[in-house]
């Protein structure tokens, strides 16, 4: 029985599976407009860490003669998705960041490791 001075109930606006399907979409949306915004931040980043663990990688390889997986371990914190690989013939390391960068460091005799530039490293592809 209603009487004057009750509520009528109130609606939820909402059933609860499109709340999230809304929140999963803002979330996503503001996710790929600040990927958008610093995306060439990102990109400049990986290309540093490339490039470090390209030379601490060579001089630690073809200088030093350790190992490549033990020179992985004189990499900074933070460099866990830069990968190292070796080409023992030519004393040449290259480093890189998936799908972003990508470093090459040479041994060039007295001068030590020497960063390649991109045109040197598209002559060897």
């Amino acid at each position: 029985m209603a009487t004057a001075t009750s509520k009528p109930p109130t609606k939820d606006g909402w059933p609860l599976a499109k709340k999230i399907k809304f929140g999963a979409t803002t979330i996503g949306a503001l996710v790929a407009l600040w990927l958008v915004f610093n995306f060439a931040h990102i990109k400049a980043q990986a290309k540093l860490g490339a490039s470090y663990g390209a030379h601490i990688a060579c001089s630690c390889r073809y200088i030093e003669g350790r190992p490549l997986a033990s020179c992985e371990k004189d990499f900074e914190p933070g460099m866990g998705l830069v990968s190292a690989s070796d080409d023992p013939d030519n004393k040449r390391v290259t480093a890189s960041v998936p799908l972003l960068a990508k470093a090459v460091a040479e041994r060039r005799g007295e001068f030590g490791c020497i960063q390649l530039n991109q045109s040197e490293i598209d002559a060897l592809d």
